[in-house]
């Protein structure tokens, strides 16, 4: 081996895979560490994870960039595909794909071009899935009980919807409070319609009869809030009639196409929700006025119409004469004919034969008669009541037998029971106990001085004579 080496020598340091990555880290985040970037938006990924990852492209390159979970849920809009933004960000490396990316910490549209062109793409993916169909649309109540307000509480929207409907016809109204512009607009605008619709009809806070959503009129930026998705969503999901009242007559957003009712303005919504009160009276007195009109020429119609069939009937006159022209011939003939019928009457009694010997004759051919049906029908009707009196008598027995034997028992159980108190309540019971009765000459002794001469002691098994000396 030779003192010197003749070789080219290489004094480039060497680095590993890892320390080359994490220079070129530091390099590019040192460079690039807050930058803008205008492009068009091109593929959009959105993982369960909630971050959001996507593509920013010109016609020359392309840039990957992430959006992480925070940053997202907070964005005022969110990327779609096709869409000219300004993101602002910086820039960094993945290591494990060797590749560079932007995290991207805001973006926007890239001026009102961008965002008309995102609110039409948006608005012809709704209309193609029939939210925008007239025959999906409700009518509006015609007087409401209460209306449902969905709006900024501090602004003028709230105070001219409210005087309005107090000039027109003063109505309940409850207001929900939203932010009408800004990150906060259009999630509180949906969780308005939704928590409106949840409420129970009748309840403590009832549900309105009708929903105004409103907000006085700015910029496109200003009413972005309602051309989101959920806003209009929430509105075609409404089963609250719904009007919109979002801006001037001129603007016009994503919320109006999906509403039951577009109104140009607040005031003009609250104008749509109720009737004019005294217009509302008068056509009812008009009404009324026409309705008593109309019952009075209806009546004077009618009497007319008798009036006119009355003349066309015969009089009483001309039906009577007929029928008393016969009354009369009639009572002209009934004597007459009274007369004739008791002639007949006489002349057929007369010719009868009714003398006294015939009729006894009859009499005791009936008698005869009846006196052998009766001499039949005794035995039958005698040995018919013998048997239903046997009947009866064998009943009342019965029942007799039955109830001697109850009120025996009753008896019987009344005696024992009776026993049973006497032999608790005697004296006999008391021997049982331990006593004893003395008896003496002059009865029962009760005290010392009775206690002379010879004594008997019953006990509960016996007496015993003893002298008392």
């Amino acid at each position: 081996m030779d003192l010197f080496d003749d070789g080219p020598a290489d004094n480039t340091p060497e680095f590993s895979v890892g320390e080359l990555s994490g220079a070129v880290k530091k390099a590019i985040e040192g460079g690039f560490s807050h930058v803008r970037v205008r492009g068009e938006v091109g593929r959009v990924s959105r993982p369960g994870s909630g971050h959001l990852y996507l593509d920013l492209k010109d016609d020359r390159a392309v840039l990957s960039a992430v959006i992480w979970k925070g940053r997202a849920q907070a964005l005022a809009h969110r990327p779609e595909e096709g869409m000219e933004v300004v993101a602002t960000g910086k820039l960094t490396t993945f290591p494990g794909q060797s590749k560079y990316q932007m995290i991207i910490e805001d973006i926007a549209p890239a001026g009102a071009g961008a965002l008309m062109a995102m609110l039409e793409k948006r608005k012809a993916a709704l209309a193609a899935e029939g939210l925008f169909a007239p025959e999906r649309k409700q009518p509006l109540p015609y007087l409401p009980e209460i209306i449902g307000v969905v709006t900024s509480p501090s602004g003028a929207v709230i105070r001219d919807i409210l005087h309005r409907l107090r000039d027109r016809f003063p109505r309940k109204v409850l207001v929900w409070p939203v932010a009408v512009q800004g990150r906060r607009c259009a999630p509180d605008v949906a969780a308005a319609i939704e928590g409106f619709n949840r409420l129970t009809p009748g309840g403590a806070l009832p549900r309105p009869d009708l929903l105004i959503v409103a907000r006085g009129g700015g910029s496109l930026e200003d009413l972005w809030g309602f051309n989101e998705e959920i806003v209009a969503r929430a509105a075609a999901a409404s089963q609250i009639p719904l009007i919109s009242a979002v801006g001037h007559e001129t603007d016009t957003t994503l919320i109006d196409f999906v509403s039951d009712h577009r109104a140009p303005t607040p005031t003009a919504a609250a104008e749509l929700a109720v009737p004019v009160r005294m217009e509302l009276l008068a056509w009812v007195d008009q009404q009324g006025a026409r309705l008593g009109r109309a019952l009075s020429t209806g009546v004077q119609q009618r009497q007319q119409r008798v009036r006119d069939l009355g003349r066309a009937l015969p009089s009483s006159e001309s039906l009577l004469n007929v029928p008393a022209q016969r009354l009369d011939h009639l009572g002209e003939r009934l004597p007459v004919a009274l007369k004739t019928a008791a002639a007949k009457k006489r002349l057929q009694l007369s010719e009868a034969s009714l003398r006294p010997a015939i009729l006894s004759r009859r009499i005791a051919e009936d008698r005869r008669r009846l006196t052998a049906l009766s001499d039949r029908l005794a035995p039958t009707l005698l040995a018919a009541r013998v048997t239903r009196q046997s009947e009866r008598l064998g009943t009342v027995l019965s029942r007799l037998s039955d109830r001697a034997s109850r009120q025996q028992a009753e008896r019987v159980a009344r005696l024992a029971a009776l026993e049973r108190l006497r032999e608790t309540l005697g004296y006999k019971a008391t021997l049982e106990r331990g006593y004893a009765v003395v008896r003496g000459e002059a009865g029962v002794v009760t005290r010392q001085a009775q206690a002379v001469g010879g004594l008997e002691i019953e006990f509960a098994d016996g007496r015993v004579r003893v002298n008392a000396d």
